[in-house]
């Protein structure tokens, strides 16, 4: 056990997907892997380990924002011996050519969190996705013919921001969108050697007032699950 997870170690996969929902997770464990277990339900946070065709694949929630994803990935990387973590979640659009649903392949991640003052560098940290998982998500987006984008995102700790136009300075330089996670899981992927990237579903536009629902959100993501499970067979 680690201090949030209280499964047992062997219980998880080398690979796990990491939905930000809870029930996202229990939605794409029930729906895809085949006898899901579950292996973790502390504070909500549920996790499965079941099969994807043949090959051992987990499923853990990572809860809301920097501070959350970065306690779950760290204590799978260094707990429960994971060497992957695939982030699948939702994003808001910055670009006019990014439509509801497409999938943003974060490249890299900038961020406003303070996340990487601990490390103490004399510098700003560009955190960035690992290249062979990346290069299998674009892969299967292409086989799948799912409409994708590849390049920067910004994860954030502000969801209602003060200022409702800084987003433009951000799309300005090329950003694609906005989560709230992917900076934190590849910092810490880099840190512990290990493997991370994000796969984000398209849930509304900066551009536009058209958004997902929140049972779309919930459970309407298909392609992008089916993305995330070829690629993490591909790791397994």
């Amino acid at each position: 056990m680690s201090n949030h997870i209280s499964a047992n170690r062997g219980d998880f996969a080398k690979v796990v997907l990491m939905p930000g929902d809870p029930l996202r997770a229990k939605w794409l464990a029930e729906t895809f892997l085949e006898n899901p277990r579950l292996v973790n339900e502390v504070r909500g946070i549920l996790a499965y380990t079941g099969e994807y065709r043949g090959k051992k694949i987990s499923v853990m929630a990572s809860g809301m924002g920097i501070p959350s994803i970065g306690i779950y990935a760290h204590e799978l990387y260094e707990s429960y011996d994971v060497e992957a973590i695939i982030r699948i979640g939702t994003a808001g659009a910055y670009q006019k050519e990014i439509k509801l649903k497409d999938l943003m392949l974060a490249q890299g991640a900038c961020t406003d969190s303070n996340f990487m003052s601990q490390y103490g560098l004399a510098g700003t940290y560009s955190a960035i996705a690992s290249y062979p998982l990346l290069e299998s998500a674009v892969k299967h987006s292409r086989e799948l013919k799912t409409p994708y984008h590849v390049g920067n995102i910004l994860s954030s700790d502000i969801f209602y921001d003060h200022n409702p136009k800084s987003w433009e300075k951000w799309a300005g330089l090329g950003i694609l969108g906005v989560d709230m996670e992917s900076y934190a899981l590849y910092a810490i992927a880099a840190e512990m050697k290990k493997k991370a990237l994000a796969i984000l579903s398209t849930s509304n536009s900066f551009l536009s007032t058209l958004e997902l629902s929140k049972e779309e959100r919930q459970s309407g993501l298909e392609e992008m699950a089916k993305i995330a499970l070829e690629t993490a067979f591909d790791f397994a």
